[in-house]
């Protein structure tokens, strides 16, 4: 999916989300600082989610090699590594919400393979811990 098509849709879902979110919460009298993000919630969730449909097999790499290099014209306002970790974990419930909502439904049709699985030589078998008790020979 292009980043642009892939923002869009987080944006407009980070737009709606947060209107219900904020209705949502329960109010408390205590007072609660806010502090102002430089990447809005569907910046840091687009992020996130071009991570696992990229190659890259960690955050870390992929952060500091990939978007801060490639994706800077996108992103004006990145921030380190750390901050963006930091930031992680306030998009954790709308990432969630997101996915849950753009999740394929079953249509049903369920296949079981029923093949079964050599765990190892039939010698070696009476020795084998792990599947003591469920092994058979054949």
């Amino acid at each position: 999916m292009e980043l642009e098509k892939l923002f869009c849709d987080v944006d407009d879902f980070c737009a709606e989300f947060e209107k219900s979110w904020q209705e949502e919460l329960l109010s408390s009298s205590e007072r609660r600082s806010t502090r102002k993000f430089n990447l809005c919630l569907s910046e840091v969730m687009t992020i996130i989610i071009y991570f696992h449909q990229s190659s890259y097999r960690n955050f870390k790499d992929y952060y500091t090699k990939h978007v801060c290099n490639f994706f800077a014209k996108y992103f004006p306002q990145l921030v380190s590594y750390n901050r963006f970790v930091e930031l992680q974990k306030s998009a954790l419930i709308p990432l969630c919400w997101y996915l849950h909502l753009r999740r394929g439904h079953s249509t049903g049709i369920n296949f079981i393979d029923a093949t079964s699985l050599e765990i190892c030589l039939n010698p070696r078998a009476k020795r084998n811990r792990v599947f003591f008790m469920i092994s058979q020979l054949g």
